[in-house]
């Protein structure tokens, strides 16, 4: 046997290139997170996927049929992951190569909500381009493949009401409490048919849970049904929450 057939031959046992894992697999392991243990899913470009700890089979079921890829246990997450499932400020790159341009929009404008405050479906839809995809954004939510990284728990009905989440709608409420939102006088507020705040000082109008409707003081709030409606009475949109007329 000559010696080039030997190195070819050599060539083929080589060990596999390192990166060469992490393009046919995706790694999943289990994780602490601010609603208990979770399964994580994390490709070469970022997380992935994110469930309810429970059967493992049943996680690798679901992220077959959503991602079509293998999956193999990973020894510990990548730097950055756990601290942000466990509410952390940051967050680590996200595989979202998978989805429509629409889905990234939707959890793009999703991720701009600050903590402590909601917005509701409508908002998101407009945030994305689409303003009348309502029901469309609700679905791409309830298949958020990143809850808690992308945090679809602070989106909630028009009427003010929470709606729906993976986790179950009790986890949702106590996620935006300990984010510190107002949640009781948002309920409150709504009961009275009031769904924006207004304040005759800086003369503008906010959702109820802006940090800027939060400043302000009984003697100059006022509660309109709309946004319209106050912009009526001669106030404008709030550049920071932006509610739309």
């Amino acid at each position: 046997m000559n010696d080039s057939l030997l190195s070819a031959l050599a060539g083929l046992a080589a060990p596999a290139p390192a990166t060469l894992p992490g393009r046919v697999f995706t790694g999943w392991t289990s994780a602490p997170s601010r609603l208990g243990d979770v399964f994580v899913a994390v490709t070469a470009h970022g997380v992935q996927f994110v469930r309810p700890a429970g059967s493992a089979d049943e996680f690798a079921a679901a992220y077959r049929d959503r991602f079509d890829r293998p999956l193999r246990r990973l020894d510990r997450l990548p730097a950055g992951v756990g601290p942000a499932l466990r509410g952390r400020a940051g967050r680590p790159p996200l595989d979202l190569h998978a989805l429509s341009d629409f889905e990234r929009d939707v959890l793009a404008a999703t991720a701009r909500i600050p903590a402590g405050q909601t917005r509701p479906y409508g908002w998101v839809a407009r945030e994305a381009g689409r303003p009348r995809a309502v029901r469309a954004v609700g679905t791409v939510l309830a298949r958020n493949p990143v809850p808690l990284l992308v945090p679809c728990h602070r989106v909630v009905r028009a009427d003010g009401a929470a709606g729906d989440y993976m986790f179950g709608p009790a986890r949702k409420d106590a996620l935006l409490r300990d984010e510190g939102a107002n949640l009781d006088e948002v309920a409150a507020l709504a009961r009275g048919g009031v769904h924006y705040l207004a304040s005759d000082t800086t003369g503008i109008v906010c959702f109820p849970t802006c940090r800027d409707a939060r400043r302000i003081t009984p003697a100059h709030r006022h509660g309109f049904p709309t946004v319209a409606a106050a912009v009526a009475a001669g106030y404008r949109p709030c550049r920071t929450c932006r509610p739309a007329a």
